[in-house]
C-alpha cells in the first residue's frame, strides 16, 4: 500500500481552500467576497465602503481598458500587472470566472512557494516544516483570499533563489523579472544577488543578470509613464505617505501622532504587533549582517537588502497591520534561509512567531 507523506506545501494549500470555503458559505457563495470590492470605486461613491486592493487587481483583470476609472492611483496598481493578467488568461476574459481564476494563481504560488522554500530548507539539511513559517503567515496565506499579488510574487522569489543556489543566473533573473512584474518590492531579492555577484568580482554574470531582471521592469514604467503621465514606482496608493528619510520615522508618527487619550492603548497595540512580528526582526537581521561583515554569504546580501529597506518604510505602511505584515514576507524569507545556512536553529525556532499572525485571517472571514 502506499503512504502519502505530508508536506508542509500540502497543509498551506489545503488549510487555504478550507478557509477560502468559509469566506464563501459566510458570503453566500459570492466569489465577488474574495476581491473585496467597495463601493467608492465600484460604484464611485465618494461616501461608499472602501474595500481593499484585491478590488484593483480584479478592476484590471476584468478590463484593462477602463479599469482605470475604478482605481485610485492607476500607475500604481497597474505597476503590478501579472496577476491580473494571469488571472484574465485563466478565465478567458470570462468576467464570472475571474475571481476562481485569480482564487486558482493565488492557491497554486501559495503551495509553490512553500513547496520551494521547502526545497531550499532540505538543501541546508533542516526541518522542512519551518516552510510553514511562510506558508502559513498572514502575508501569504491572508493575501490568497483577498486576491493579492504576494503568493504570485514571492513563489517566483523563491524559485529565482531555488535557481540562483544552482548558478542558474539568467534563468534565475527570469523568474525575478516575472516577479517584479508581480509586485515591485521584490526587486530586493535581485538587488542582493546584483551585490553578492559584484563581491564576488563576477561583473559580467551581474550585469546580464540585472539586465534581464530590470529590463522589462522599466520598459513597463515607460509604459506606464506615456499611459498614465506617471510612474508606478511609489510608496503606495491614494492617502499613502512617502518613504521616510529618518529610520523608523513612520514608527515614531503612529505614536506622536495619536491623540494624547487614544496613545497608551496604542502603545500596548505597538508592543503585542509591530515590536515582535517587525521590529525585533528587522534589528536582529542588520545585528547579525553587521557581525558577519565582511564574510557575506548570498543569503546575508538577501537578508541585509531586506532588512535594510525596513527603517524606511512609510508611515501610511507602518500604520496598517496588514499593510506592514504582507511587506515583510521578503524578510521573512530572508531570514528563514539566513537562519538555517548559518545554523541559527534558535533563530529559526523563534521565526515560527510569524505564525501568529495567522490570528489576523479570522478577522477576514
Amino acid at each position: 500500500m502506499l503512504k502519502t507523506r505530508i508536506r508542509p506545501w500540502m497543509v498551506a494549500a489545503a488549510l487555504c481552500l478550507l478557509y477560502v470555503g468559509l469566506v464563501l458559505a459566510r458570503n453566500g457563495g459570492d466569489p465577488l467576497a474574495l476581491v473585496t470590492l467597495g463601493t467608492h470605486f465600484s460604484e464611485r461613491d465618494p461616501a461608499g465602503t472602501e474595500g481593499y486592493d484585491g478590488q484593483f487587481v480584479y478592476y484590471i483583470a476584468r478590463d484593462p481598458g477602463t479599469a482605470a476609472q475604478y482605481i485610485d492611483v492607476s500607475a500604481y496598481r497597474f505597476q503590478r500587472i501579472l496577476l491580473p493578467m494571469l488571472g484574465r488568461a485563466l478565465a478567458l476574459g470570462q468576467t464570472p470566472l475571474i475571481p476562481w481564476a485569480l482564487l486558482i494563481v493565488n492557491l497554486v504560488a501559495l503551495a509553490a512557494g512553500t513547496a520551494l522554500l521547502e526545497h531550499l530548507l532540505v538543501q541546508q539539511r533542516v526541518s522542512r516544516w519551518y516552510a510553514l513559517t511562510y506558508g502559513l503567515t498572514i502575508g501569504t496565506f491572508g493575501a490568497v483570499r483577498l486576491s493579492l499579488p504576494e503568493p504570485l510574487a514571492y513563489a517566483l522569489v523563491l524559485g529565482g533563489i531555488a535557481l540562483a543556489q544552482r548558478e542558474r543566473w539568467l534563468w534565475s533573473a527570469v523568474l525575478f523579472a516575472l516577479a517584479a512584474l508581480a509586485r515591485e518590492t521584490t526587486l530586493l531579492f535581485p538587488f542582493g544577488y546584483g551585490l553578492y555577484l559584484l563581491s564576488r568580482k563576477q561583473l559580467k554574470t551581474a550585469l546580464i543578470f540585472g539586465a534581464v531582471t530590470l529590463i522589462p521592469f522599466a520598459v513597463w514604467q515607460i509604459v506606464l509613464y506615456q499611459h498614465f503621465g506617471m510612474l508606478g514606482i511609489n510608496s503606495g496608493g491614494a492617502m499613502a505617505t512617502p518613504f521616510e528619510i529618518i529610520p523608523f520615522a513612520g514608527v515614531a508618527r503612529i505614536i506622536f501622532e495619536t491623540p494624547p487619550a487614544a496613545r497608551a492603548a496604542l502603545l500596548l497595540i505597538f508592543s503585542a504587533f509591530l515590536v515582535p512580528f517587525v521590529i525585533v526582526p528587522t534589528l536582529w537581521a542588520l545585528w547579525r549582517c553587521w557581525h558577519a561583515w565582511p564574510n557575506w554569504s548570498a543569503y546575508t546580501f538577501l537578508l541585509f537588502t531586506n532588512a535594510a529597506i525596513m527603517p524606511f518604510v512609510p508611515f501610511s505602511t507602518y500604520r496598517e497591520p496588514l499593510g506592514i505584515l504582507r511587506f515583510i514576507v521578503g524578510l521573512q524569507i530572508a531570514v528563514i534561509l539566513y537562519a538555517a545556512d548559518q545554523r541559527r536553529f534558535r533563530a529559526l525556532r523563534n521565526s515560527t512567531i510569524w505564525l501568529v499572525t495567522l490570528l489576523f485571517a479570522f478577522t477576514l472571514i
